[in-house]
């Protein structure tokens, strides 16, 4: 995340020298806005998020034909479209990553932090930021893969009406757990420090121990999994609750509860470390 090429303003500078959140959070999205990392991970959020789900229902649609019936049995439209969330999820919470381990691989955080010494006021401005921006991509990633994808499964008679219960809030909700995970990887980003430890540590918590935990018994790996921070989040893209799984709204709020935690244990690290 290279801040070589753009200098930020920081709030310090500002009329008076007083600073204030509103102050330091203009200051981060300025820096956000500025580096071209910014860009691209938000395009490759948004081409995973859509893409994904439009070509998977595309082959579904291509080869339903063909399919036998226990496979049309258990075909699930809804899961099918907001397939590409889960491959969204890599992007964005890797700029969450680079939101605060760029400026400390550039040296940068000094100067921030000389100019707002309280420093929780710039966690909290890089989450508020972060989090605007990145729900801003969501909504309209989620909506459009969904109703692209139920356009093409509509040739067949097997899409889900966006008015069904349930599918709303897993479309919406389905955002809201892109914009956590984004979170979850800035919180793990400031406690860590650098950017390949916390983009490791993001990609074992997300997508490498909920593989693993299948290798167990059955019995124990149906009951730790559900919990895990990847099924837990991944909940809300489901209608209804399924064995061994937490029901949507009550698997995001678990996952919220874990991008909290990241949060606020990076804050208490943030304010005693040095730089």
């Amino acid at each position: 995340m290279s801040t070589s090429a753009t200098i930020i303003k920081l709030p310090r500078a500002s009329a008076g020298g007083r600073v204030t959140q509103a102050r330091v959070a203009v200051s981060e999205w300025t820096k956000l806005r500025s580096l071209r990392s910014t860009r691209w991970t938000l395009l490759a959020t948004a081409v995973l998020t859509i893409g994904f789900g439009i070509i998977a229902s595309a082959v579904t649609s291509s080869r339903w034909l063909t399919m036998s019936a226990a496979e049309k049995a258990t075909f699930d439209p809804l899961k099918t479209s907001l397939l590409g969330v889960n491959f969204g999820l890599l992007a964005i919470g890797v700029l969450g990553v680079l939101m605060i381990t760029g400026e400390y691989s550039t040296g940068m955080v000094r100067s921030t932090f000389a100019a707002v010494p309280k420093r929780l006021p710039v966690l909290w401005a890089k989450a508020g930021t972060y989090s605007l921006v990145a729900l801003a991509l969501a909504i309209p990633s989620t909506l459009i893969a969904f109703f692209v994808s139920q356009g093409l499964l509509s040739s067949h008679h097997i899409q889900i009406a966006f008015s069904h219960p349930g599918v709303p809030g897993a479309v919406l909700g389905s955002a809201l757990y892109l914009t956590l995970v984004g979170l979850f990887g800035l919180g793990i980003g400031a406690i860590l420090r650098n950017t390949a430890a916390a983009i490791s540590a993001f990609v074992a918590i997300m997508f490498v121990i909920p593989p693993l935990i299948e290798i167990l018994p059955s019995s124990l790996a149906n009951s730790i999994e559900q919990y895990l921070p990847s099924k837990a989040g991944g909940a809300i893209m489901q209608l209804g609750q399924h064995a061994h799984t937490l029901s949507p709204w009550a698997g995001l709020a678990l996952f919220a509860g874990y991008a909290t935690v990241t949060l606020a244990a990076a804050a208490v690290l943030l304010v005693r470390r040095d730089v």
